[in-house]
């Protein structure tokens, strides 16, 4: 039981998995970061294309 339990402890296959998670979650914010900030930029461009394509 105790050599079990201490196999378990020295795992560290779900290591990889903590690290992808956290990569995972700043790459997240990051492009939050940037849709935040460049939100009203695109907004206009899409407006001006938008507006390009309708008639009058």
């Amino acid at each position: 039981m105790k050599a079990k339990l201490i196999a378990l402890l020295k795992d560290e296959e779900g290591q990889g998995m903590v690290e992808y998670g956290l990569i995972i979650g700043l790459v997240s914010i990051a492009a939050i970061a940037a849709l935040i900030a460049l939100g009203p930029k695109i907004r206009d461009y899409f407006n001006a294309a938008n507006n390009a394509v309708t008639p009058p």
